[in-house]
């Protein structure tokens, strides 16, 4: 986290631990605004990479699983990242500023994931840094976010997938209320200000219920190699392309696809108990007989008390509503909760 702002956020009422903020005091009450107020949180604990040079597009192209040269100057994209295996590395949004194409996602994975990426410039005429701490970054949410963001005096994009930028920053609109802001850090105080007129800050937690609950997964370093893009609805939300080309791991993508049966999918479910499952905990079914049959993709505290997590499990278990036990065969059970998005 860039130290002024740390510095400026300490100031506004932030509880910071680890580079990111726990909250503004009040987890429950934010929580509650989440539900269907409009807040803001800070983005810190997300890593940026940016790539830059005449071979960007290209080299991209054949890295990710989204189409890259198609990407506009005011366009932004899921787009995901899969081993030669066809496993998931590393799950992002994808956008341009300026001559520079930008990756955001999960933290813990930014040093890891650029430097795999970097193996493979090689005389490629691309360049890769990580730029997590060159900007302040935020997301706005709810039904207030595009007043909030007017009266801020950034630029609205006209629909969703879409970016606007102007000297004060740029906004890129990830849903219709929805929308990251990347912002100059001398600006960011100012337009922090302007917007809590309209929107709540909140924690890193309440924004990842608010993420989860629709429905949006994010591969960090506990789940990295453990899903094709499907198992995590990676295909519905927009993030691969199948008419793209090459990319490694893609003839697994593809055949599970088209020739082969999905056994896996994600789920929305909730657990109650105040004991906090994490990314890459085992799940388990009886009739997968004591052996694992999914996994926790991610887990936030609830507004209702327990915690909502995005679940990986078995499609077959699910269709013949076998129950879901956290951790062990006798774990506590997970309730499925109404799914954000048509599932196929």
């Amino acid at each position: 986290m860039i130290p002024d702002w740390q510095d400026f956020l300490t100031r506004q009422g932030a509880r910071i631990e680890g580079g990111q903020v726990r909250d503004f005091g009040n987890p429950t009450e934010e929580l509650a605004t989440a539900q269907t107020g409009t807040v803001m949180a800070d983005l810190s604990q997300l890593g940026l990479l940016a790539f830059s040079g005449e071979d960007t597009a290209e080299f991209l192209q054949n890295q990710f699983t989204n189409d890259v040269r198609g990407l506009h100057a005011e366009s932004a994209a899921w787009n995901g990242y899969c081993s030669a295996k066809g496993r998931m590395l590393a799950n992002f949004l994808i956008w341009r500023n300026g001559t520079d194409t930008c990756l955001q996602l999960s933290g813990d994975i930014r040093e890891t994931v650029l430097k795999r990426l970097k193996m493979f410039v090689l005389r490629s005429k691309v360049a890769a840094r990580d730029a997590t701490d060159e900007n302040v970054r935020l997301v706005l949410a709810g039904p207030g976010a595009q007043t909030a963001l007017s009266e801020a005096g950034l630029l609205l994009p006209d629909s969703p997938m879409k970016t606007a930028a102007d000297a004060h920053g740029q906004t890129v609109r990830i849903g219709e209320d929805k929308l990251v802001l990347m912002l100059p850090p001398a600006r960011a105080p100012a337009i922090w200000e302007a917007l809590s007129h309209h929107a709540r800050p909140v924690g890193t937690s309440t924004w990842d219920w608010l993420r989860l609950s629709n429905g949006i997964p994010m591969i960090t370093a506990a789940t990295q190699e453990e899903f094709v893009p499907q198992m995590i609805n990676w295909e519905v939300l927009g993030g691969v392309s199948f008419q793209k080309g090459c990319y490694p791991g893609q003839e697994i993508v593809a055949r599970t696809q088209y020739l082969g049966k999905l056994k896996r999918r994600m789920y929305l479910a909730h657990m109650e108990g105040n004991e906090t499952p994490t990314a890459g905990d085992a799940l388990y079914t009886p009739d997968m007989e004591g052996q694992a049959s999914g996994m926790v993709v991610n887990a936030a505290p609830a507004p209702e008390g327990g915690f909502d997590l995005l679940a990986v499990a078995q499609i077959d278990s699910i269709s013949a509503n076998q129950p879901i036990h956290w951790k062990s065969a006798g774990g506590p059970v997970l309730s499925l909760k109404r799914q954000p998005y048509p599932l196929p």
